[in-house]
């Protein structure tokens, strides 16, 4: 089976950013030799089994398995018995080169935008009157491995009054236009508002936009846009929303599974056209593929993952007190072994580091 590594073993890019080159250097030498190995044991029949180490890069994906099981476990505890709703923003893709010129700044800007326009209208009497909580997850990819920033959404259908009473909607109770307007609104104004900071960097095709005429035109033009956001059905259970939750929370610009062959140079990989609703596949040049690819590997230290309101740290007893409230019954967790024993089934335990070189040039 074609995976993601042996492209990268065929292709050297070019003027890489330095996250860029670490990630690209982990995923190529993962579980070879180039990083090292360890040895594990079985205490029960003393089997002893050798193996390269990982490079726990959060881009490569043969790394995500055991993040996205034990991310999955945190999360039960903090399950409301409601229905929760899959919320989608996205942003118009005339402000691609601008956000990937300032990743960091502009992708925080787009996950605070959308947990605080959820959380903003769900104080509203009208939609909710309550405080509730949302999860954000960041995605800067298509199919297609286009650049295409969007964040994903889980909201819990009920909040907390101020008085300290929770209500329960069961149908989802903010209309999409108003999401993807208030959110157009807080984005854009947030935006500006860097700009005048000095936050921003403008480079080639979008650094005309350092001149505050071209700036404010650009900004008038998105406001008299229609920006997209949409809503999924509510899950049947609450315990589906983290399973559901945790393919988004682990998942790289491209999976293993989707890669059918490299040839001749070129890479074909399936892909799903949303505007028809059909897999199809795609054939890319191997340096053309790599460079998309690459074009989704995050800053270093970005969190893409957040919780706003309820289900944020510090908000903690809240969310407690709502579990009360709602009578939620304690969902079992699931038991999450290492590696087991090829002789006797029991789970090898690690014994010790063979040699580790270092994770990058």
């Amino acid at each position: 089976m074609v995976e993601l590594q042996d492209i990268f073993n065929t292709v050297t890019p070019n003027s890489l950013s330095k996250d860029q080159w670490k990630a690209y250097y982990a995923i190529k030498n993962c579980r070879t030799e180039a990083i090292g190995s360890h040895v594990d044991h079985c205490k029960s029949c003393g089997h002893i089994d050798v193996s390269y180490n990982s490079c726990r890069n959060r881009h490569c994906p043969k790394c995500q398995g055991s993040k996205q099981r034990e991310w999955v476990n945190n999360q039960l505890d903090k399950l409301l018995s409601v229905n929760y709703y899959h919320v989608v923003f996205t942003l118009p893709q005339k402000l691609n080169a601008v956000i990937y010129q300032n990743q960091k700044v502009l992708y925080d800007l787009l996950l605070k935008t959308a947990g605080n326009t959820i959380m903003e209208l769900t104080k509203d009497r009208k939609y909710l009157g309550a405080k509730t909580g949302v999860t954000t997850v960041l995605h800067t990819w298509g199919q297609n491995l286009s650049f295409h920033p969007h964040v994903h959404c889980i909201v819990p259908g009920g909040g907390l009054t101020v008085n300290n009473r929770f209500i329960d909607k069961k149908k989802f109770f903010i209309p999409v236009k108003v999401l993807s307007r208030k959110f157009r609104g807080k984005f854009l104004f947030f935006l500006k508002k860097s700009w005048k900071n000095n936050e921003l960097k403008f480079y080639n095709e979008a650094e005309r936009y350092s001149l505050e005429l071209n700036f404010l035109d650009l900004l008038d033009s998105l406001y008299n846009e229609e920006w997209v956001s949409y809503c999924k059905k509510p899950f049947c259970q609450a315990k589906d929303v983290v399973s559901y939750l945790g393919h988004y929370t682990h998942r790289v610009a491209i999976s293993n599974s989707r890669l059918l062959k490299i040839e001749d140079g070129a890479v074909t990989f399936r892909w799903k056209d949303y505007r028809d609703k059909r897999v199809k596949l795609m054939k890319l040049d191997t340096n053309e593929f790599v460079r998309r690819f690459l074009l989704h590997i995050l800053p270093s230290g970005f969190k893409r993952i957040r919780h706003y309101g309820l289900l944020a740290g510090r908000n903690i007893k809240k969310l407690v007190l709502c579990m009360k409230l709602t009578k939620i019954v304690s969902v079992v967790k699931l038991v999450i072994k290492g590696n087991t024993c090829p002789i006797c089934g029991s789970v090898m335990v690690f014994s010790k580091l063979l040699y580790s070189y270092p994770r990058g040039p």
